[in-house]
C-alpha cells in the first residue's frame, strides 16, 4: 500500500513595504504644520536685521539673499539661499532679534514656522530633524570653506566658487547650471573684491566657455578648472 502524501501550501514570506525617501516639502505643507505661506517680490526684504526672531522659515519657491550691516553702515553679502533651504534657524538657538536681513532675489514663496512649533515636529518628526540636522551640518562646513577661500584664495578663484555654489552646483536634488538673478555688485560682495574686477573676470570667464548669457547667467560645470588649478 502506497503512504499517501499531502503537499502543504507554502505561504511566501510577506513583502515588506518600500520606505519611501521623507518629503519635507509635503510634510511641512500638510495641515498638521501651522504655518504661513507667503510670497515676495524681487528686493522685497522678508525680514530685517534688528527684528524679532520668532520663526524659522523655509525656502519653497525662488532665492533669498542673506546680508549683514555693521556699526559704521558697510553691508555685507553672507549667503545666498535657494528652494530647499532654511534660514532665521537663530531663534532655535536663543536669538531674540536677527543678526541680518533676508532679501527676495527672485519672485519667492517661503514657508514661515513659528519657533515653537518648529520645536514640535523635530522633537515629533525624526526624518525633518534629520533633514535639518544635515543642513545646519553643511551649513557650517559652507562657513568654514568660505573663510579658508577668503584667507588662502584668489578673488578670481573665490568668484568661480561663488557662481558654481549659487547654481547648486554639486546638489543632487536641485538644477544645476542657470544662476538666479545676482548682480555684479552683489557678487563683489560675496567674493570680497571690486565691481569692476568681478566685470573682468566675467569677461574672461564667458571668453573661455565657462559661462554664457543666454536668457540668464549659464554656468559651465568646466569652471571648475577654475576653482581646481593652482
Amino acid at each position: 500500500m502506497r503512504a499517501s502524501t499531502t503537499s502543504k501550501k507554502i505561504k511566501s514570506p510577506p513583502k515588506l513595504k518600500q520606505k519611501h525617501a521623507f518629503d519635507a516639502q509635503a510634510f511641512l505643507d500638510s495641515a498638521g504644520v501651522a504655518r504661513k505661506v507667503k510670497d515676495f517680490k524681487r528686493t522685497e526684504v522678508v525680514y530685517a536685521q534688528g527684528d524679532a526672531a520668532e520663526s524659522v522659515i523655509y525656502l519653497q519657491s525662488g532665492g533669498v539673499k542673506l546680508t549683514v550691516v555693521n556699526e559704521v553702515g558697510k553691508e555685507a553679502v553672507v549667503a545666498i539661499l535657494g528652494p530647499g533651504d532654511f534660514f532665521g534657524e537663530g531663534c532655535l538657538a536663543g536669538q531674540s532679534v536677527r543678526i541680518g536681513t533676508a532679501t527676495a532675489i527672485t519672485p519667492t514663496t517661503v514657508l514661515v514656522i513659528e519657533k515653537h512649533e518648529m520645536f514640535k515636529v523635530l522633537h515629533e518628526e525624526h526624518d525633518l530633524s534629520d533633514r535639518f540636522i544635515r543642513f545646519m551640518l553643511a551649513r557650517n562646513i559652507r562657513i568654514e570653506e568660505d573663510l579658508v577661500d577668503q584667507l588662502f584664495n584668489s578673488s578670481e578663484k573665490r568668484l568661480a566658487r561663488t557662481l558654481l555654489l549659487l547654481a547648486r552646483y554639486g546638489r543632487d536634488d536641485q538644477p544645476h547650471g542657470l544662476l538666479p538673478k545676482v548682480s555684479q555688485e552683489v557678487l563683489a560682495e560675496m567674493v570680497g573684491t571690486t565691481r569692476s574686477r568681478v566685470n573682468f573676470f566675467m569677461n574672461k570667464f564667458r571668453k573661455l566657455g565657462f559661462i554664457k548669457y543666454n536668457g540668464g547667467l549659464q554656468i559651465n560645470t568646466s569652471l571648475l578648472s577654475v576653482v581646481l588649478h593652482e
